[in-house]
């Protein structure tokens, strides 16, 4: 009996084994992970993150690394938006850089034509060169214009790239997120971005430095990887590819004092 009613038990409840090879088996084909920042629940006029490419990829796949903000109006949120460096194999030197968003139950939001060319013609999506090693600083802010500008600086010689705006009437901004969605097989060679910097700036000029995070990965059921992790040293959060997880989803890392 014992026996009849553990087979019964496993075909009424399986258990998926845990994917580390082979591809992600999400609608988009991306394993993806999340950082959550722990920060005031106050409105924000920018956002900034630090971003790091420590392991570049060595395959000839998509990686994004983003910044995610929402855009919150007087009735509540309107919609999100995103800006990251891209390692994408359909540009030079497979160097992009993203700025384009949605706003909620209308498709993607409207926004400037960007100075910087575009190798696939691609509005949210243009030809920017980076380099592993360096650190870049992603910025979302009010434009001078209209709606919210993206762009990012160079720390290494201080210039600010602007990727563009995005046409939305938002009042503020709202839950920050940094992640990586990485669109290689999850046994694909290991890549890592590190994330620092992590800042908000109140609608009243007050900042807000971010020194924890709420760690959130892709389920196996919507097609995750299980062999991502994020890990914290010196500088900051470490977000890697092909590795034994160690951090756990809902788990909360905070850097060194």
């Amino acid at each position: 009996m014992t026996g009849f009613f553990s087979r019964l038990l496993k075909s009424a409840f399986p258990v998926d084994e845990a994917r580390v090879a082979g591809a992600p088996t999400s609608s988009n084909r991306a394993s993806s992970f999340h950082l959550n920042w722990e920060i005031q629940r106050t409105p924000l006029s920018e956002v900034r993150a630090t971003i790091e490419v420590i392991e570049p990829p060595t395959v000839s796949m998509l990686y994004f690394w983003a910044l995610q903000v929402s855009f919150v109006g007087p009735g509540g949120r309107i919609g999100g938006a995103h800006i990251g460096l891209q390692h994408h194999p359909s540009y030079p030197d497979a160097c992009a850089v993203n700025w384009g968003g949605y706003r909620d139950g209308q498709g993607e939001l409207e926004g400037s034509v960007s100075a910087l060319p575009s190798a696939l013609n691609n509005i949210n999506t243009r030809t920017c060169r980076w380099y592993p090693n360096r650190q870049y600083v992603l910025r979302v802010y009010r434009s001078p214009d209209q709606g919210w500008r993206g762009s990012v600086t160079d720390t290494s010689t201080g210039e600010e790239t602007v990727i563009r705006d995005l046409w939305v009437d938002a009042d503020h901004l709202a839950s920050p997120v940094v992640w990586s969605e990485v669109f290689a097989h999850c046994d694909h060679a290991s890549a890592a971005v590190r994330w620092s910097g992590l800042t908000g700036i109140g609608l009243d000029g007050t900042t807000h430095d971010v020194r924890s995070v709420r760690l959130n990965y892709q389920t196996h059921q919507d097609g995750g990887c299980a062999n991502t992790n994020t890990s914290v040293d010196q500088v900051g959060f470490v977000q890697r590819t092909a590795v034994e997880r160690q951090s756990q989803t809902g788990q909360i890392l905070t850097l060194p004092n």
